[in-house]
């Protein structure tokens, strides 16, 4: 199968869409079918071989996050080049209401089209406002994913209609076999716990965390904390406690590979993110590393731990709560462990191995569907033609 897949994110930062695009595209070009991906990128960007890149990204307040996004009639005639040159047996589009290159794919594509939604918005005045401009081109969806409950909640809220949840996928065996590296693990007297994420964005929850470390310090005073992600770090912990700032170690941004080795290393990894989560990648793939997982009672994190039998939750942007349970799973290390194994075992659900059958199979229902639509008139009116009767 020829399989064009359009991500509206660049593929210079890295982020949840773009590493769901990436994974879906290897794994696909593993079971043999031709797969291209066209995606903002500026052009010192590496790419993998599969990538084709629309051009340079702007960066964009979108869905109280910065997102780099690529528009314009340049980028159409990119967009245009690309699906004629494709010809492709099926376009998967993401995000397709974003300002981005899966508008512009949508409005010049024919043929079988699926889309995925993975935003999770219950009020979105940029929704409302551009859905009766692209509301012939989104009628030319034939399948609609959502990542999630509450993406799919978006998707009947916002642009009407329904959508099949397929979750995100994770290389649930990349996560579990990683290596676990000693200057990562803790120690009875020195625990170590984990963030993963764009530091400087409110939203991942940071914040609530820091405010949670001085009660867990008093408690816990040899704890370590690993932050990875983008960001600098003398302007996040500006106005921090000292001891809270001394106990943070930041590694920077880190490689897929670093990434598994300290969710496998780390006594717990904390998710304290406060909102805007349809899904919750990152939280797959610490329970995949084996990590006892503590995360804020988000709808979306909620489903990913099984309602706490997967996971820890605490109250969301409560940090005393957070604190509280953090002491409490840090003096409980067969909790820890009982809670590692389940999440582990739970992750199995989200591999690619069946997240990307449910997908296929989108994809072949809208083919056949296309097909069907196509063949449907002369199937039916072909009796009345001479030579046809009786076919």
């Amino acid at each position: 199968m020829r399989i064009g897949i359009v991500c509206p994110y660049s593929f210079d930062v890295p982020g949840g869409v773009q590493f769901h695009v990436r994974d879906l595209a290897e794994h696909f070009i593993g079971d043999g079918h031709d797969v291209s991906v066209l995606a903002p990128a500026d052009s010192e960007t590496e790419l993998p071989p599969y990538v084709t890149s629309a051009g340079r990204a702007t960066a964009v307040r979108y869905n109280g996050s910065v997102a780099r996004l690529n528009f314009g009639p340049v980028t159409a005639a990119k967009v245009g080049r690309w699906l004629e040159q494709g010809d492709f047996d099926v376009l998967h589009l993401h995000e397709p209401m974003t300002p981005s290159v899966s508008v512009l794919a949508l409005m010049a594509a024919e043929g079988p089209i699926v889309a995925t939604f993975h935003t999770s918005m219950l009020r979105s005045r940029t929704m409302q406002t551009a859905y009766p401009l692209l509301r012939p081109s989104l009628e030319k969806i034939a399948g609609r994913i959502a990542v999630s409950e509450d993406a799919r909640r978006t998707v009947t809220t916002h642009v009407g209609g329904d959508a099949v949840v397929i979750p995100n996928g994770v290389y649930v065996d990349r996560f579990a076999d990683a290596p676990r590296r000693a200057e990562w693990l803790g120690r009875p007297s020195a625990p170590t716990i984990a963030f993963l994420g764009r530091m400087g964005e409110p939203r991942k929850g940071l914040p609530v965390l820091a405010a949670a470390l001085p009660a867990v310090l008093s408690e816990v005073p040899g704890l370590r904390v690993l932050v990875a992600g983008p960001g600098d770090p003398d302007e996040i912990t500006e106005g921090w406690p000292p001891e809270v700032t001394a106990a943070c170690e930041f590694l920077g941004s880190v490689s897929d590979a670093d990434k598994a080795s300290l969710l496998a290393s780390v006594d717990v990894y904390v998710a304290p993110n406060t909102g805007g989560e349809s899904f919750g990648i990152i939280l797959i793939e610490a329970m995949s590393a084996g990590a006892c997982v503590l995360a804020s009672d988000l709808p979306a994190f909620s489903r990913v731990l099984d309602g706490g039998g997967a996971g820890a939750m605490f109250a969301n942007e409560q940090p005393a709560d957070l604190a509280r349970t953090l002491v409490a799973l840090l003096r409980d290390p067969r909790h820890r462990n009982d809670l590692g194994h389940a999440g582990q075992a739970r992750a199995r659900l989200f591999d690619w191995s069946v997240v990307a059958d449910k997908i296929m199979a989108v994809y072949e229902t809208v083919i056949e569907g296309r097909m069907a639509s196509q063949w449907e008139p002369e199937r039916r009116w072909g009796r009345f033609l001479p030579g046809r009767a009786g076919r």
